[in-house]
């Protein structure tokens, strides 16, 4: 091959490979500055903001029932575990809800080691052609709240039987010896016993009633803690004296409580009564009250029979009775640590116990202290 040959093909080797080398650069520089295709969301525009704004707990499923989306509360409520559903149940519903795209509820109860179980609405419907979305709502409250009111129900049914019936039978005593003065007069007491009772039961009910909601006072007024005290006492005070019960009022004088009066009387006269009632003739009941900073606590102590330790967390549920045959003589009804609970409740303050069985007991009934009283320290 001539020198000339060789020189033009050496020249167009050349040209070949910058030509080469141009079109890779162009195409490399394609490549990196080219915007990548737009993904579809998996999630539908809008489904976030809804999601963040729901009270149920609301999860989002995408066809191999994966969690895309789950909201805060279906996570406290312990619904989802990673990115799977923590419930089966829930789980067999979605893919059913996929294979026909029909809406489907179901009422479940959760049960958590250590915890109560919590009773769960769920409803699982298609969200789009591939996502599904699930909603649960715990309604572990509202099954105890229909719970305690069936409970109330029956309880007051019995309740105002028990003396209506001993009335009745009583009355038809009284009749059938109507030629005994000595039974007349002894039938004649047993009704009014009970008649008693029943007007207090039904009294209590009422009260109880009242104070159901546990709504916060709207407009409580300046009380006199010794006021309420001293009222307490006097009611009790017939009953104490006939059973030799030394009844005495001791601690700080001049203290004041925001709230109604009314209320707080009938709540210290109920712990008053138990404290007399229960206790043996010849004891003492003891009224103290004192002051801190921000409340005041009104403690009524007695030398009774005391309160199991298994018993006293029971205590001040409606119609409780530590000894329920002991009530037929004491005329207790089992309503009035309830409603001084719920007093104490509605003045936002509460009410604690101590007690050891066979040495007594001590009810403390703590309140809000008015402000006016701080402003007249300073």
């Amino acid at each position: 091959m001539d020198p000339t040959t060789q020189v033009a093909l050496a020249a167009l080797a050349g040209a070949l490979v910058s030509g080469a080398a141009a079109v890779a650069w162009v195409v490399s520089e394609r490549q990196m500055n080219a915007s990548p295709l737009p993904e579809e969301p998996l999630v539908p525009p809008g489904v976030d903001a809804v999601l963040s704004v729901l009270s149920s707990s609301a999860v989002v499923l995408d066809e191999s029932d994966v969690v895309v989306k789950a909201s805060a509360p279906a996570y406290a409520l312990g619904i989802v575990s990673g990115t799977h559903l923590a419930v089966p149940e829930l789980t067999d519903l979605a893919r059913e809800v996929r294979r026909d795209g029909q809406i489907r509820t179901l009422d479940l109860t959760l049960s958590n080691p250590g915890h109560p179980p919590r009773h769960i609405s769920a409803r699982v419907a298609p969200l789009g052609p591939r996502l599904i979305l699930a909603l649960a709502d715990d309604k572990t409250r509202e099954r105890r709240l229909e719970a305690v009111r069936r409970d109330f129900v029956a309880n007051v049914s019995h309740e105002l039987k028990t003396p209506v019936g001993a009335v009745q039978l009583l009355a038809e005593a009284s009749r059938g010896a109507a030629d005994d003065p000595a039974a007349v007069e002894k039938f004649s007491k047993r009704i009014l016993k009970e008649a008693t009772r029943l007007g207090r039961l039904v009294q209590q009910i009422i009260e109880l009633s009242r104070l159901q909601g546990d709504d916060p006072l709207e407009s409580p007024s300046t009380v006199s803690v010794d006021k309420v005290v001293r009222a307490s006492v006097d009611f009790s005070a017939i009953d104490a004296e006939a059973r030799e019960i030394d009844l005495a009022v001791v601690g700080e004088h001049g203290l004041e409580v925001a709230g109604n009066e009314e209320q707080i009387t009938a709540a210290v006269s109920n712990l008053v009564a138990n404290a007399v009632v229960y206790s043996p003739e010849g004891s003492s009941v003891t009224v103290r009250t004192a002051g801190s900073d921000d409340a005041v606590e009104i403690s009524v102590i007695d030398q009774g029979i005391g309160i199991p330790a298994a018993e006293i967390d029971r205590i001040f549920e409606r119609f409780y009775r530590i000894d329920p045959a002991r009530h037929r003589s004491t005329g207790g009804t089992g309503l009035g640590l309830s409603i001084v609970k719920h007093i104490a409740a509605t003045h936002g303050g509460d009410v604690t116990v101590w007690s050891v069985e066979g040495q007594g007991s001590t009810f403390t009934l703590t309140l809000p202290r008015n402000p006016q009283d701080e402003e007249d320290e300073l």
